[in-house]
């Protein structure tokens, strides 16, 4: 692994850092990765490999390929053009702020933290990281490894392990959480400056005309992670008439996620709640269709609707945007390609707030 000296980091020498340590996580982006050695220190890829086998073991929802998902997820974006082209669009010259900016993170899926983290140091701020129970050790390792590869990254990286509080001396706020947590952080840190981010989830607009190859990626739009991200389809709208035993069909090579105890768990309870009350319902053995208004919807469960007029569609999006992360599909502007979805780019941001801009205007207390 390539060391740089200590001395006082801009935007340029960040960005260095940043692009080594994708460099390091792309060996890990799937189980078939190659390792470079030529690269690296040994023991820190005998470290990282130890740890991404134990976390799946503590957490049996980061399964290995989930694991590795969300590893190769970080990497696609850890490329100096893309770290330029991102950052080129604000304010930011990486030069230490003494603004020291605190990140409560969710734990629904791997790293799912590290864009803020990535955020938050790019700027040039330091960084306070309270992590979520569930997902306490991966950020922690990413930044020992920054910290090789930049020393002074030391000083500007730190965990809290209790509740955050006036006491930790931070200067502005990020927090993730449920809708309940939320109006909680609302309140508790309201004389900071803040992004306190909410429940999401996705949605797939299909207008009848996708190819096979299409509807298969949106598999991974809706299973990846078991469902349990953000960026994951929850929801789908279809035209009147439209076949949904020809897209369950295209699915069906996603049929192992019921071989996952919990997922298995989670969907036979569905499913025994459909049958109980007697509610209609689509069933594949692995997944639960069900004609819903909603855009949220269970572990093991998609919700569907069904539109006359795009037009019309278009209005009832923009009306419930704000509990929609991303839109995948062809019919709609801007909508994301199907099976990317959980292939962010940098500026693709989290309940569409830029975290970005929101950082470059901190000024020091």
């Amino acid at each position: 692994m390539e060391i740089f000296l200590n001395y006082t980091m801009n935007k340029t020498e960040r960005i260095r850092a940043f692009v080594e340590l994708g460099n390091f996580l792309s060996q890990f982006s799937s189980k078939d990765a190659k390792r470079a050695e030529h690269r690296l220190n040994s023991t820190y890829y005998d470290e990282f490999e130890a740890l991404l086998s134990r976390v799946s073991n503590e957490n049996l929802w980061f399964t290995p390929l989930h694991v590795h998902a969300s590893i190769n997820g970080i990497c696609t974006f850890l490329k100096e053009k893309k770290l330029n082209e991102w950052l080129n669009r604000y304010s930011v010259s990486g030069k230490n702020t003494q603004i020291k900016v605190a990140v409560i993170m969710a734990g629904n899926i791997p790293m799912v933290g590290f864009h803020d983290m990535l955020s938050v140091l790019i700027s040039g701020h330091s960084f306070i990281g309270k992590l979520s129970s569930k997902d306490n050790q991966l950020l922690n390792f990413v930044s020992k490894l920054l910290i090789k590869i930049n020393s002074e990254f030391e000083e500007l990286i730190s965990f809290q392990s209790e509740r955050l509080s006036g006491e930790n001396k931070f200067d502005a706020i990020i927090a993730t959480g449920s809708n309940n947590s939320a109006r909680y952080f609302e309140a508790y840190f309201k004389k900071y400056d803040h992004i306190i981010r909410r429940n999401r989830n996705s949605v797939a607009v299909l207008s009848g005309s996708e190819t096979n190859e299409e509807l298969e990626a949106l598999a991974k739009d809706v299973f990846l992670y078991f469902g349990l991200g953000c960026r994951n389809v929850s929801k789908l709208y279809i035209p009147k008439g439209y076949d949904l035993v020809h897209l369950l069909d295209c699915w069906k090579n996603y049929s192992f996620v019921n071989d996952h105890n919990k997922y298995a768990n989670n969907y036979d309870y569905q499913r025994s709640m459909f049958l109980m009350n007697r509610i209609e319902h689509l069933d594949t053995g692995f997944v639960l269709l069900n004609e819903n208004t909603a855009i949220a919807s269970p572990i093991g469960v998609v919700n569907y609707e069904y539109y006359s007029e795009i037009n019309d569609l278009k209005i009832n999006l923009s009306t419930n945007s704000e509990l929609i992360q991303c839109i995948v599909g062809n019919k709609i502007p801007d909508a994301i390609p199907f099976g990317k979805a959980q292939e962010p780019e940098l500026w693709d941001y989290a309940d569409n707030v830029d975290t970005m801009e929101f950082l470059s205007q901190l000024k020091s207390k």
